[in-house]
């Protein structure tokens, strides 16, 4: 299996590059007249970076993209930027899918268009959202307590068309990161004015069809933007997921990115219906005790009535200021968010006549803030840089469990009112103790307090809680446009404040993760990009997928290795190649008879892809996933097979404002699966399993079947 992994993965690569191979003779001639252009491009950035090192100023060297050389810049071989270019060129089905951009990560779905997506990232299932950190122009989306599971990461209000750039950090040695930044964390920034105007007109197979209207204008000392858009999706479902959403976004910006401050409004509402994991004995080629035909086909679900709906706002204001001694940034954000969601994950296991659809009810406003202030100095000859931040985070929760049957309630299970207060002051210092070596050093300290009213046996609970992380990184080099990192830390996640305070088994309210890793970054020829680091990660308690209602849960302590080999080659302005390849190697630590596989673990994850700007105004990508297997229980006897996909663009600009774009994605039609789960289950004529159970079974959310779009984009 290993070398048949190395096979597909080196196969992803060897592709990319043989498909520059074909072009590169194409390209021969205008590579040879920028040849002297490039040397001085080159020797241009060193002496940039030299000036950068001896004033110590971080605005000397702007980061836009993967394109960016971080040499001297980053602090781990694990983090980096992707730009708007390169979203751009990428064909995104989901909006969530925009993390996929990040080296390692997957985006997938299991039930339902407008359900938060699942992700995985150094060897984790992190359901929707668990030990991954995501902010969105630096207001979290994390939902710490949630109905469906703690973390819980909805990104269907993102609007691609907006991301100026999103920063990326993966591993605990960041001291800015705190709660779910275990395997990494993101923040995605949206433009704060537009060159112009932005007009799309979308539509497609399955019932797709997007508008979108964006643009800025100048109003007094500032810049105004505003964007509306508006969706539909029904997905190849029997009962069409008819995934409707509205989405608005307004920004008033003053300032440039030295000196200014913003406010910014997002609004979003969103309604679908689920098609949610069936189990496989349950599909037309299921077990005997299936009538001929009468089984579900691969695009249906075995209860109807799932879906949900769901609804955002927020309010965002920031500023910051940057001069040669010092940078400060303030920020402060109010937001509101609500869900429905209905779900029948064991059908009729519990309830064999109404059957287990149940339905997780979570409204909430968070209310927060984060500061920063960096002094940028020189002592004795040593350039130093130390900062300071604050943050902190108020969630104010009411939510809910609850029996139904077609969305009717029931009886209620439990229904909870919380109020979750966090703060995270933290202290890092840069060192520049000579032009070949560096150190960052930083601690981090975590205040946590559990407030909840059990509304049914009117109980109150609270609990309080700290953590200390202390992080850092050791950089050496460049020698010959390479740089060495060496970087560890500690880092946590908090769990959900009804099982922190419960009276018996009471989890524990912040869990702590450990990891290091050892990497380097480089680029061996100009326009190439290359990072490759092996880390490993320990953590305290695993949360794990359970089937029964759909959410997390603590489990043993766990420990995750692997390596990850990232490359992005920009040989010139329209020729681009990247390759990224992940694995890992995923365990729980404390042995049991069960096993020690931890179910739903990645191994293997392998993104590759070309993408060409003619300058004839044609442009287009072709990229492949490849998704490798994983243990779905402990003992590693249920797998869940690999899956390769392939999604095209292809597309020509008219002219500077017009545009028309053609995608496909799942370009192969691979009937392959999204997801995979394996726990107990009940169908409504089954017979009852031993003990009045149910059956084991792998239960699977089918990757969508080829589809198309079409778009018409304009400048305003």
């Amino acid at each position: 299996m290993r070398r048949k992994i190395l096979r597909i993965s080196c196969l992803g690569i060897s592709l990319s590059y043989f498909l520059f191979a074909i072009f590169s003779p194409i390209l021969s001639q205008d590579q040879e007249t920028k040849q002297t252009n490039g040397k001085e491009r080159t020797e241009a950035e060193k002496l940039e970076l030299k000036k950068r090192i001896s004033e110590y100023r971080p605005d000397a060297i702007v980061i836009r993209d993967r394109r960016s050389n971080l040499i001297g810049i980053a602090s781990s071989a694990s983090e980096g930027v992707v730009g708007s270019d390169q979203i751009k060129t990428r064909p995104i089905m989901r909006q969530g899918e925009v993390a996929e951009l990040i080296p390692g990560v997957i985006v997938t779905q299991h039930s339902g268009g407008g359900k938060a997506n699942q992700f995985f990232l150094r060897g984790f299932n992190l359901d929707h959202g668990t030990d991954l950190a995501s902010n969105v122009d630096g207001m979290p989306v994390n939902s710490v307590s949630h109905a469906h599971g703690q973390g819980y990461t909805d990104l269907n209000f993102l609007i691609p068309e907006l991301v100026e750039q999103m920063q990326y950090k993966k591993g605990v040695y960041y001291a800015d990161q705190g709660d779910f930044a275990s395997a990494g964390g993101f923040n995605i920034s949206y433009f704060k004015s537009l060159t112009k105007g932005i007009a799309n007109v979308e539509g497609g197979t399955l019932g797709y069809a997007r508008t979108l209207i964006a643009k800025s204008h100048k109003v007094g000392p500032g810049e105004l933007l505003y964007a509306f858009e508006s969706s539909h999706n029904d997905g190849p479902w029997v009962i069409s997921d008819n995934f409707r959403r509205v989405n608005g976004v307004t920004s008033y910006s003053v300032g440039d990115k030295q000196k200014g401050f913003s406010i910014s409004l997002m609004g979003y509402k969103g309604s679908w219906h689920s098609t949610g994991q069936a189990p496989k004995r349950a599909l037309r080629m299921g077990d005997s005790w299936l009538e001929p035909d009468s089984g579900l086909s691969r695009f249906e679900s075995v209860d109807h009535n799932d879906g949900g709906w769901s609804n955002r706002a927020s309010v965002n204001f920031e500023a910051h200021r940057l001069e040669k001694g010092y940078e400060a940034k303030t920020q402060f954000y109010g937001i509101y968010y609500d869900l429905r969601l209905f779900a029948n994950f064991t059908y009729y296991l519990n309830d064999h006549e109404r059957g287990d659809q149940h339905e997780q009810a979570d409204r909430r406003t968070i209310a927060g803030s984060k500061s920063s202030y960096k002094d940028i100095s020189e002592f004795w000859g040593i350039r130093m840089e130390n900062t300071i931040g604050l943050q902190i985070r108020r969630d104010y929760i009411q939510n809910g469990l609850f029996h139904t049957e077609k969305r009717a309630r029931l009886e209620t299970v439990r229904e909870d009112g919380i109020i979750q207060l966090s703060s995270g002051l933290y202290y890092e210092n840069k060192i520049q103790w000579s032009k070949k070596f560096r150190t960052v050093l930083g601690v981090r300290g975590d205040y946590y307090k559990f407030n909840v009213d059990d509304w049914g046996t009117k109980e109150r609970s609270n609990r309080n809680a700290g953590i200390y992380s202390p992080k850092g990184s050791i950089i050496i080099g460049p020698w010959f446009n390479t740089e060495f990192y060496l970087s560890g830390g500690y880092g946590f996640h908090s769990n959900d404040a009804r099982g922190v305070v419960q009276k018996k088994d009471p989890a524990d309210p912040l869990v702590q993760t450990r990891g290091g890793e050892i990497g380097l970054r480089t680029e061996p020829v100009h326009g190439w990009q290359s990072t490759f680091s092996v880390w490993q990660l320990d953590m305290n308690s695993e949360l794990l997928f359970t089937g029964d209602n759909g959410t997390t849960e603590a489990s043993r302590p766990s420990t995750r290795k692997g390596f990850e080999w990232a490359n992005y080659y920009s040989c010139n302005s329209w020729l681009m190649i990247d390759a990224d390849f992940a694995t890992s190697r995923s365990r729980f630590r404390n042995d049991d008879p069960s096993g020690n596989y931890i179910p739903g673990s990645i191994r293997h994850t392998l993104a590759s892809g070309i993408t060409l700007r003619n300058p004839d105004g044609f442009f287009g990508s072709l990229r492949v996933r490849y998704f490798g297997n994983r243990s779905l229980i402990e003992d590693n006897s249920v797998r869940s097979p690999a899956t390769t996909t392939v999604n095209f663009q292809f597309g020509r600009n008219f002219g500077e404002d017009l545009s028309i774009v053609f995608e496909v994605f799942n370009l192969l039609n691979a009937h392959v699966s999204d997801i995979d789960y394996y726990y107990a289950s009940r169908l409504k004529n089954e017979p009852v399993g031993p003990n009045e159970g149910g059956y084991n079974d792998i239960h699977t959310h089918p990757a969508q079947p080829r589809s198309i779009r079409l778009s018409v984009r304009a400048s305003l």
